[in-house]
């Protein structure tokens, strides 16, 4: 829909809208489970989420003409089949390596979200300070997204993700080694923000340079469900070894390691067109 040197900026922005809502909604969530319980603000936030159908509707984009700048498809590539696409990406080294280090992403932002909240209150804090500090993540997240929307088509991306992927590692450190106390609670939610989903624009930016957009949204979409396996694990880790322990230190390491592990992943990927494109752009 739009054209390429345009392309990491949107989506910077597609997540920014995304941030905003959960700045608007973790606080929102507090204040609803306490007027009418959880499975009343669930119910509820269920009846708004309904109202996606009818926008999604609005933005199906025009078939008619390509946007002013965009790059026109050679046969050889609009041709490709579902099989090629898929055999081509899973013996591509770098798309192994993006798909690994997006389960990171997945694994450390499903605990947080979920578990967080149980763990300042176990710190002595308040139930008001975890939701605010969810919300400040989203806040942040839409300056994090946009910067890292504006830096995906001036630097190359996988320095980019590395960066993302090591200061989580950093910013949860700082979070379970300093005394609990609002302010440090509220300083990790606004730089985890930062850091939150600017992992998106890079990721998606990668897939589209190295295979185009014929099956970016697929391919990406296998990226994403690496990054969910890795969301269910840290939801799923973190209430198993609650239950085993009675902390979290466990799994907040485990985030630490898969954050530095990620982080070296994402250096060796190539950032370029696969042959097939290469070919056919020459």
């Amino acid at each position: 829909m739009v054209p390429d040197s345009w392309r990491s900026m949107v989506f910077g922005l597609g997540t920014a809208a995304g941030s905003f809502g959960q700045f608007l909604y973790s606080p929102l969530g507090v204040k609803l489970i306490d007027l009418y319980g959880w499975q009343g603000a669930l119910e509820i936030f269920a009846g708004l989420t309904l109202l996606i159908i009818p926008l999604a509707l609005a933005v199906l984009p025009s078939r008619s003409a390509s946007p002013a700048g965009a790059v026109v498809t050679s046969p050889a590539v609009s041709s490709q089949s579902l099989k090629q696409a898929l055999a081509e990406a899973f013996w591509h080294r770098s798309y192994v390596l993006l798909v690994l280090g997006f389960f990171t992403c997945g694994f450390q932002l499903g605990f947080v979200t979920v578990h967080l909240p149980s763990y300042l209150i176990d710190r002595g804090l308040t139930a008001e300070v975890g939701g605010w500090t969810l919300g400040l993540i989203g806040l942040f997240n839409i300056v994090g997204a946009l910067t890292s929307g504006w830096l995906g088509s001036r630097m190359p991306k996988r320095f980019i993700l590395s960066t993302i992927y090591f200061c989580r590692a950093l910013a949860v450190i700082g979070l379970v080694t300093l005394p609990a106390s609002p302010a440090v609670a509220l300083v990790y939610g606004a730089v985890t923000g930062l850091l939150w989903l600017s992992s998106v624009p890079p990721t998606s930016g990668l897939v589209a340079v190295m295979f185009g957009t014929r099956w970016l949204a697929m391919l990406f979409g296998i990226a994403f469900f690496s990054h969910q396996v890795g969301g269910f694990l840290g939801v799923y880790l973190g209430g198993l070894i609650y239950e085993k322990t009675g902390a979290y230190d466990i799994v907040w390491w485990l985030g630490v390691l898969f954050g530095i592990l990620s982080a070296l992943i994402n250096l060796p990927i190539v950032e370029k067109p696969v042959a097939r494109l290469a070919a056919a752009a020459a």
